[in-house]
């Protein structure tokens, strides 16, 4: 009996410095795991399968068991950035499509990865597109196309994402569709500092937690 490919993966970036966390965001407690721990949880109920980036020198706390095999990847070349990652964790994957992550959305929504997915169609690459900004690590990427870009723009020492539009076939996705999925776009929301972590941990709503900074 033949053994059913993944579909679908996701490829989840760990390998940061997080200068301004202050410590390794990946390991940093939240809602009885660490965010990468909740990161992957999510991604686990949309997707086959789950590669974490890495830097060689990284200690994780082990993420928690899923349904989907989850395995480590690292960066071929160090401190190459997103794309670097990206190039890496296209290079593990068995799917043929992956949603790309940072480790730093805890509070990452189902919908909103299942909303990309969607969107991607027949294209190479679907970034969010929202206020005229793209957010690539909130995209989907399709491996054989992407990977080879990935590494060329490597090779050119052009390290941002956005840059992979320039060449492959690309959708921006907008706020509509995406808010439809996750009305307050928590899951484009990186928690960076300390302070943005004790504020996602507070036992009020997020919508409450942005309103409030907005006014102030």
């Amino acid at each position: 009996m033949s053994v059913a490919l993944p579909h679908r993966g996701a490829i989840v970036l760990a390998g940061g410095r997080s200068a301004r966390m202050g410590r390794d965001k990946a390991s940093a407690p939240f809602d009885g795991t660490t965010m990468l721990g909740r990161v992957v949880a999510t991604l686990a109920t949309v997707v086959d399968e789950i590669v974490i980036v890495m830097r060689r020198d990284q200690t994780l706390v082990a993420p928690p068991s899923v349904a989907v095999p989850v395995r480590v990847a690292f960066d071929e070349v160090e401190d190459q950035g997103p794309v670097g990652g990206l190039a890496a964790g296209l290079a593990s994957l068995d799917a043929p499509i992956a949603y790309l992550s940072s480790c730093d959305v805890p509070l990452l929504v189902p919908g909103f990865v299942r909303a990309m997915f969607a969107a991607l169609g027949t294209a190479d690459v679907a970034m969010p597109d929202v206020d005229g900004r793209l957010h690539p690590l909130a995209g989907v990427y399709r491996r054989e196309a992407v990977l080879a870009a990935a590494r060329a723009l490597l090779a050119a020492g052009r390290r941002r994402p956005v840059f992979l539009l320039e060449t492959l076939s690309g959708v921006r996705v907008g706020e509509a569709h995406l808010r439809a999925a996750d009305p307050e776009l928590a899951s484009l929301e990186n928690l960076n500092t300390p302070e943005d972590l004790e504020r996602a941990r507070m036992p009020v709503s997020y919508t409450h937690l942005r309103a409030h900074e907005t006014v102030l």
